[in-house]
């Protein structure tokens, strides 16, 4: 993404360094770690969290748009509250998985909706056909978001990840301001 999106809310940009300890209270949180497809360990310190940092920094110039991680900053205090991602699922060839992660103090509030809609929306402008959005059947945040962002319910499957998930997707035509809706 060349420049920030920006919402009511939110701006939606890349992730620096100079994040890490926002970042730490989200990947560090063993509340938000529990939820995340791939498992992931939560992060242990704000030294490791600089280093994930930059490991997205480094690979976002070499990923071809839509694909990339970005940080969602509260427009009203610049408080970074949560993540966004856009990445290949498994067995990495072309399905691609939306995916939020929030501060728990965020949860609730239609921010991971609100970013998730303007990221939809730019990554439609990127010869993208469909978006999926992965979560744990008991994940049931996760799936009120997919379900408020007008994601489809495809199915339940095991071959993401290695782990039991529901599936949801969208494609252009099920945004709200699509031409027939």
């Amino acid at each position: 993404m060349e420049s920030p999106l920006i919402t009511d809310r939110l701006l939606i940009r890349d992730w620096t360094v100079d994040d890490a300890e926002a970042a730490l209270a989200i990947y560090g949180s063993e509340e938000v770690t529990h939820w995340l497809t791939p498992a992931m360990d939560r992060v242990g310190d704000v030294a490791a969290m600089r280093a994930v940092l930059n490991a997205w920094r480094e690979a976002q110039p070499n990923l071809p748009p839509p694909r990339g991680r970005w940080a969602m900053e509260r427009r009203e205090d610049g408080q970074v509250i949560g993540g966004l991602g856009i990445r290949l699922l498994p067995p990495y060839e072309e399905d691609l998985e939306l995916s939020w992660q929030l501060h728990p103090e965020a949860w609730g509030q239609g921010y991971a909706t609100e970013g998730s809609q303007a990221l939809i929306r730019w990554a439609f402008t990127q010869d993208t056909d469909e978006l999926f959005a992965v979560a744990r059947p008991n994940n049931i945040r996760a799936i009120a978001t997919a379900k408020r962002l007008g994601m489809q319910w495809v199915g339940e499957t095991t071959k993401y990840y290695d782990l039991r998930l529901q599936v949801y997707r969208i494609r252009p035509g099920d945004l709200d301001d699509a031409p027939g809706a």
